[in-house]
């Protein structure tokens, strides 16, 4: 598959666009379905007038379906888009650039989702599906899920289909809350992971931005010392990577501590701690569950972060810590490489 839409790229570039395009029309469709043109057209970020004779040629193949509520993908559409997944992967040319950042970065594994999460929500969508699936491939009976929270990690349930058989599966929040949106909160995602999976789930009551001294007093309580015990037995974590600025105003703290932290030097975040461009730790919060310096026992470290403002908060975590596996989006990637020297480098 590789080399046949090396060939297309060579001999009608022009048509790999129109692939590359009409991939990206039913995509979006698909993951908000049922969307009038007009917010698809926003979506997209693409005018009406090319957008409504893209629409026309996809129903007059057959797959789009069309009514008063908005535009569906058809049966076969839905079909055509599992098998083009991999055509376009192929066709920008991502699967070199994984290559490239495992090879810089000595990741067990990447994987990119075609676009750029920071244009196109639907991205992150596929980016929670993606890492669903990741979950689901190494998952054993018996085993601690931890997750963390956040907009791309608030995918990641939704991405898995119902199952059965994990009953002894018991899925955790990996921190306290940071007082956001319920939806985004780690406990929110923990709970709605394990009714997806059949399995269990055990919640965290604790804030992630207390001071030392409450924080050590509400850590020591049986109930909460009984879950962070279990949070510490994780068997795999799925995890999210933040700007390093924005999870600061997230988790609250002051204006005088974020700003030490930039002067620092700190681009990224995860699970509290701050790291500057070449993963160095400059800054950490008090906070109950795990710490990054915790990954290096666990079994399955599944990273997930896209949007291309993303890519310098991606590159500093990956020279801290080598996850299972990355997976992130185009747009992530594209500049990571072009951060870290260029993606013929």
């Amino acid at each position: 598959m590789e080399e046949i839409a090396s060939l297309l790229k060579k001999i009608a570039p022009e048509m790999a666009e129109i692939v590359e395009q009409r991939f990206d029309i039913l995509r979006n469709i698909y993951y908000n379905q049922p969307i009038g043109r007009r917010a698809l057209s926003a979506v997209l970020a693409l005018s009406e007038r090319p957008l409504r004779t893209e629409v026309k040629r996809l129903e007059e193949l057959g797959l789009l379906e069309i009514d008063p509520k908005g535009m569906r993908v058809s049966r076969e559409g839905e079909e055509l888009i599992a098998r083009l997944e991999n055509f376009v992967y192929f066709l920008k040319g991502l699967s070199f650039i994984a290559e490239r950042i495992k090879e810089k970065f000595e990741c067990e594994d990447v994987l990119i989702i075609p676009g750029n999460s920071d244009r196109d929500e639907t991205v992150k969508k596929q980016l929670g599906r993606e890492a669903a699936s990741y979950l689901r491939s190494c998952l054993k009976n018996g085993d601690v899920i931890a997750v963390t929270g956040g907009t791309t990690m608030a995918q990641v349930p939704k991405g898995m289909p119902n199952l059965t058989g994990y009953e002894d599966v018991v899925v955790v929040p990996a921190r306290g809350g940071l007082g956001e949106r319920v939806e985004l909160q780690a406990n929110t995602i923990a709970a709605e992971l394990a009714g997806r999976l059949g399995a269990q789930y055990r919640l965290l009551y604790v804030p992630d931005n207390l001071g030392p001294e409450a924080m050590e007093s509400i850590v020591n309580e049986p109930g909460i010392k009984e879950v962070i015990a279990l949070i510490r037995r994780a068997d795999i974590v799925v995890h999210g990577i933040g700007g390093a600025e924005e999870m600061a105003r997230r988790r609250g703290l002051s204006e005088s501590e974020i700003r030490r932290i930039l002067e620092n030097g700190a681009v990224a975040e995860a699970f509290g701690f701050y790291f500057d461009h070449e993963g160095r730790i400059v800054y950490s919060t008090t906070s109950a569950g795990l710490s990054v310096k915790d990954l290096k026992n666990i079994r399955k470290v599944i990273a997930i972060a896209g949007g291309s403002g993303k890519a310098p908060a991606i590159r500093a975590f990956l020279k801290y810590h080598r996850p299972t596996i990355l997976i992130t989006d185009e747009g992530a990637a594209k500049k990571l490489l072009e951060i870290e020297g260029g993606k013929n480098a």
